[in-house]
């Protein structure tokens, strides 16, 4: 089997880097909205920093609601939303928003197909994205 070369920074294969970067920021994300806490809110909506609240805008009307554990998480994933281009800023807005409309029952089953697809041998991972994507697509 051929081994490719280290992607160069604006190699085309750098792309490919990012989005691996991508993923590794939603699966921070995910596990940031996954934590669970009974503890009170530390932070209300209203005391955030203007980045903080347009990085996390999707949870606005849920945010004094959330347990501390996952408002700490989700500030420490929004700290990185200002390095973001606009593309993945909108990604991220993107799976942000639709992540907080799910059921629990839907973010369990989210988190069960992310823990199957990190089972996948690396070699076969593009292969598996393709599939879903065929799939969704229909």
């Amino acid at each position: 089997m051929k081994q490719s070369a280290p992607a160069q920074p604006n190699h085309p294969g750098s792309a490919c880097r990012r989005g691996r970067g991508m993923s590794v920021a939603c699966l921070t994300l995910l596990c940031a909205l996954s934590i669970s806490s009974a503890t009170a809110s530390p932070q209300p909506w209203h005391s955030l920093t203007p980045s903080q609240q347009e990085a996390l805008a999707p949870l606005s009307q849920q945010w004094n609601g959330l347990p501390e554990a996952q408002q700490h998480n989700l500030l420490n994933v929004a700290k990185y939303y200002p390095e973001l281009n606009t593309e993945e800023k909108q990604r991220f807005l993107s799976r942000l928003g639709a992540w907080s409309k799910l059921t629990p029952e839907q973010r369990q089953a989210a988190r069960d197909k992310y823990r199957a697809f990190s089972q996948v041998p690396e070699d076969k991972r593009e292969q598996v994205r393709r599939m879903v994507k065929e799939e969704q697509a229909q």
